[in-house]
């Protein structure tokens, strides 16, 4: 298409997604009408997807220091904590969910190419990959097909790019039916005094493009992501990039070798508006920096795959794989001969100004001539604060059946097998947890994820966590628990937890309702980093996270997924989350007030999520955390499993069938209570009551642990040890379930497949 011929209008600014409002702001910006190709640049890097206009305002409410963060949430291309020993993490999530939604399997595989490119940016390499995963009901043929999409879309750039994809965690409810989350998580380490900003600075210096060529693929991929999904989404599939792994690796190591020669001044991968967004960021913020800059680009120099592209194309162009370098003057011949020896293709396409614009060159003529930080937030990019107004779901109250009505092996069991319950091996094991031979235990054995520092005697933890339920249920208390359920899992294997990063999933901020619960659920978010003093170093916001299926609308619930890392300053005192020793005390610590709102067991027996979330104390999960990492530090502990999805219950059989031990290794508890009616046995087996963890020690342990958690208020009741064999649960003495582990395993494991009609290939 020739875009140079087209005449800029505000129809054609609206078919940009750019309103009457803004249009008029870029022309007050220009002086003038916009070109096509500058009409383009604006409707990108002012898109919610870059720009955040809709919620910025409210991240920045968010506690965003620690003495441990070396750089602030935004002002590089990931977030940078200080682990010791002269080393730092980089580490972030970020969303491809409309891609995925259109085409699964490109979708989520340029998902986690993207974010790994956001961590080697930075100097650092990618050592860890996980993800957060949200469908809608399996028994949906769109969603299995979805869900194989995705999941061999991870698997294969991961497993091919050879960085270890070590957890995650996947969902099913109906509202994701039309709209999947997927959320992608990478890790890196690297040296202190090793990293690179994402900053233009130096007038003169030369700008390179560096890796695969450019092509037509991924154009306007940043404003798709900030629209609503509907049938004519399936048009969309030429704005889903294309990965390749294989070139990845490549740039991986080309790149890292450049940043080690010293001749690199910046860097940024290109992302979501390609050439367009790593052009303009990085002028703006050397802009920040010194008071000058800008950069001046010449596309005929860019390498380009397709005949005929438009300036409006190239700048546009989400193609995968390519960075932005801004290099030491006279040094350029250096880094382009380091990118060579990989076989990857650098070029320079431009230089870096004084005169605080970015300028683009197509054919001998300006295409584009803008002010750069005019383009960004702080800049000119607007800032919206959309009307917040809280709407509660209205959904039935359970009338729970009297206890001796339940058949309660029948129902435990049935609820083993739920697939947002259920084993998720059949997903993980099409991932290589092992590569790079840091992960210390299979996928499964801890509460979070631990790789080891090689070099050091650290292990670094690290999780993915959201119950979704949770937020659409109370949204302030939903982003309370997110944080406190990340950082309880990781303080269960005797790591601190250290900061997080956020991917935060709702719908249409322009609906009142949906705004609050982005609100709300941020608030109760930045209320927990503050206590447990894990603050935000980044991530993302992806809204209009909703579908028009057959012509009925569909919301997701709202989704802010927490990524977390945490430090574990000696490996050998990990603490594993299965069953180790037959004869070990089983002990429960924590004893809320048990409810069963929220919990998994209510919307399998009664089709309702109740009325509320569960309640959240933070301070008590603070001690808690505390409680754990010493006993772990004392080596006091031979396994901790936090109370979560499907409750106590659930918790003690994945205690059990995941243990890998022959014999295998059960449980036999009482259960006191001074009883509460009817649903007493309901309540104690399936509340997903926050704040509690089960842990197994040696028996001769248990003073030494009572009084450890005496010291940090944490409420402790020994309720059973470890026996061979069988799952035995009483209530008072009377006993209610006696089956054998096996039963357990096989209600637990490839109930997965079995939902999605894998066990029918």
């Amino acid at each position: 298409m020739n875009h140079s011929s087209i005449e800029v209008t505000p129809a054609i600014a609206e078919e940009h997604g750019l309103n009457a409002e803004e249009y008029g702001k870029i022309q007050s910006i220009l002086g003038r009408v916009p070109t096509i190709t500058e009409l383009g640049i604006f409707s990108v890097m002012w898109s919610e997807h870059c720009s955040y206009k809709n919620s910025i305002a409210v991240l920045k409410t968010l506690p965003r220091e620690g003495k441990a963060v070396l750089t602030g949430a935004g002002e590089e291309n990931a977030g940078l904590v200080d682990i010791g020993d002269n080393l730092a993490v980089a580490f972030k999530i970020e969303s491809h969910n409309h891609p995925s939604a259109v085409e699964p399997y490109q979708g989520a595989a340029t998902g986690v190419g993207g974010i790994h490119r956001d961590i080697f940016t930075m100097g650092a390499r990618p050592v860890a990959s996980l993800n957060s995963l949200r469908f809608g009901s399996p028994r949906d043929p769109r969603v299995r097909y979805l869900v194989d999409g995705v999941v061999r879309g991870i698997g294969d750039y991961g497993n091919s790019f050879g960085v270890p994809t070590v957890g995650g965690e996947i969902y099913f409810e109906e509202g994701y039916t039309g709209n999947p989350l997927v959320n992608a998580m990478s890790v890196g380490v690297v040296e202190h005094g090793k990293t690179v900003s994402a900053t233009a600075l130096g007038e003169g210096n030369p700008v390179l493009i560096v890796g695969s060529s450019t092509g037509r693929d991924g154009i306007h991929g940043a404003t798709f992501a900030s629209e609503d999904l509907s049938e004519a989404s399936e048009d969309k599939r030429p704005s889903v990039q294309v990965g390749d792994p294989f070139a990845e690796k490549l740039l991986l190591e080309a790149t890292l070798e450049a940043v080690a020669s010293g001749y690199v001044v910046g860097l940024q991968d290109m992302g979501a508006a390609g050439i367009t967004s790593s052009t303009s960021e990085m002028s703006a913020r050397g802009i920040e920096k010194t008071g000058s800059g800008g950069i001046e680009i010449d596309l005929d120099l860019v390498p380009i795959r397709e005949k005929g592209m438009s300036a409006y194309e190239i700048m546009l162009s989400e193609s995968q794989e390519r960075m932005l370098i801004v290099a030491e003057k006279g040094r350029e011949q250096n880094i382009m001969d380091i990118y060579r020896k990989w076989d990857v293709q650098a070029k320079v396409i431009g230089c870096v100004t004084s005169d605080n614009l970015l300028r683009v060159r197509h054919h001998g003529g300006i295409v584009a001539e803008i002010p750069a930080t005019s383009l960004v937030l702080g800049g000119g990019a607007p800032v919206y604060i959309r009307e917040a107004v809280e709407k509660k779901p209205e959904t039935p109250e359970a009338r729970l059946a009297a206890d001796e009505t339940v058949d309660f092996t029948a129902i435990s069991l049935e609820l083993l097998s739920r697939p947002n319950i259920a084993s998720k091996q059949w997903v993980y094991r099409q991932y290589d947890s092992m590569v790079q031979t840091n992960t210390v235990t299979p996928t499964g054995q801890t509460d979070a994820a631990v790789i080891r520092i090689k070099g050091t005697t650290k292990g670094l933890a690290m999780k993915t966590d959201c119950n979704a339920r949770y937020v659409y249920l109370n949204p302030s208390a939903g982003g309370r628990i997110a944080v406190a359920e990340c950082a309880r899992n990781i303080a269960c294997t005797g790591a601190r937890p250290l900061a997080i990063t956020n991917c935060l999933n709702f719908g249409n901020p322009y609906k009142p309702e949906v705004y609050y619960q982005f609100k709300a659920s941020v608030e109760g978010m930045g209320e927990a980093c503050r206590v447990f003093n894990t603050p935000v170093t980044g991530g993302n916001v992806s809204f209009y996270n909703e579908s028009s299926i057959g012509g009925v609308r569909t919301a997701i619930y709202p989704t802010p997924t927490i990524g977390m890392i945490g430090l574990l300053d000696d490996i050998g005192n990990l603490v594993v989350s299965t069953f180790r020793n037959p004869g070990d005390a089983i002990i429960l610590l924590g004893d809320p007030e048990l409810n069963l709102d929220g919990s998994e067991y209510l919307v399998m027996q009664y089709g309702t999520p109740g009325r509320n979330a569960p309640a959240i104390d933070l301070e008590h999960e603070k001690n808690l955390q505390e409680l754990l990492i010493s006993l772990a530090s004392r080596k006091l502990v031979h396994s901790a499993h936090d109370i979560s999805d499907g409750g106590m219950f659930t918790a003690l059989a994945e205690k059990a069938v995941m243990a890998s031990e022959n014999p295998l290794l059960g449980f036999s508890i009482d259960l006191e209570s001074a009883g509460k009616g009817p649903a007493l046995i309901q309540e104690l087996l399936y509340s997903e009551a926050q704040g509690r963890v089960i842990l197994s020690i040696a028996p001769e342990h248990a003073r030494e642990v009572i009084e450890e958690a005496n010291r940090h208020g944490i409420p402790i009741r020994v309720i059973g040890k470890v026996v061979e064999g069988n799952a035995e649960i009483a209530v008072n003495g009377t006993e209610i379930i006696n089956l054998p582990v096996e039963k357990l395993a096989s209600a637990y494991y490839h109930a997965l497949e079995r939902a999605l009609h894998l066990d029918q290939l």
